[in-house]
């Protein structure tokens, strides 16, 4: 299994802080979050490790460079943001012939990756993708899903006015590599894994809810909330 962190974005939602820190290394107790998702994924036995930069790309790469985690990791940059999906299809090559876990840097998480790993190799056999989900309190700023007996994935509304629910995306996924090889042998270019990819996959993607604390921290509001929360408990 290899890993993408997805963490290009321009962070436009948590300026000021974003002008002159990139969104991934924003940081929760003194600790940015990238490493934090540094150190999941290789306890979890995860030493190859794409990340894509590019807003701010040189103080990424001056922190992959100065960290412990540097020979685990490999930089890419986007002189045009690709978006999630194109940036996973377009790197096809690094992923091929292997199970690729998906996350995105701006979420701060207590997930036990080795859990998450474990439940998608017992996944009913009709699902190609594992995704991860939370309870939310804010469901209009979210993808919310819905499931059937069996926990796979039956409807998708993404950021809607009157979500169905507050079961969110929590944006960490395993996409078994057919996933990843079908979308290039039928060329079809996707540009964000939520709208062009995972509507296509209902029915086949199973969802693992974590009890584990989970919040994006992609506004100001929600980065203060999680600073507020993690200061209550142990990390």
């Amino acid at each position: 299994m290899r890993a993408l962190i997805l963490a290009g974005g321009l962070g436009t939602r948590l300026k000021p802080i974003t002008q002159t820190t990139p969104k991934c290394l924003v940081k929760i107790k003194n600790r940015p979050l990238l490493d934090y998702w540094l150190e999941k994924l290789t306890n979890a036995g995860i030493k190859k490790i794409l990340i894509n930069t590019h807003w701010l790309s040189n103080k990424v790469e001056d922190f992959i460079c100065n960290s412990k985690w540097s020979k685990f990791v490999d930089l890419i940059y986007e002189k045009k943001l690709l978006g999630t999906g194109g940036t996973l299809s377009s790197n096809y090559e690094y992923f091929k012939n292997e199970e690729i876990l998906v996350l995105h840097a701006d979420n701060f998480s207590k997930v036990n990756l080795n859990d998450f790993i474990n439940k998608h190799k017992t996944r009913p056999n009709n699902c190609q993708i594992t995704l991860l989900s939370f309870i939310t309190d804010d469901p209009t700023n979210c993808g919310i899903i819905k499931t059937n007996k069996q926990n796979i994935i039956t409807e998708f509304h993404e950021k809607v006015k009157n979500p169905p629910g507050n079961v969110a995306n929590g944006a960490v996924y395993i996409f078994e590599n057919k996933v990843l090889s079908s979308l290039v042998l039928k060329r079809k270019k996707i540009k964000e894994i939520t709208t062009d990819l995972i509507p296509s996959y209902l029915g086949r993607i199973y969802n693992v809810t974590t009890n584990y604390y989970h919040r994006d921290i992609g506004n100001l509001k929600s980065y203060s909330q999680c600073k507020i929360d993690i200061n209550k408990m142990e990390i």
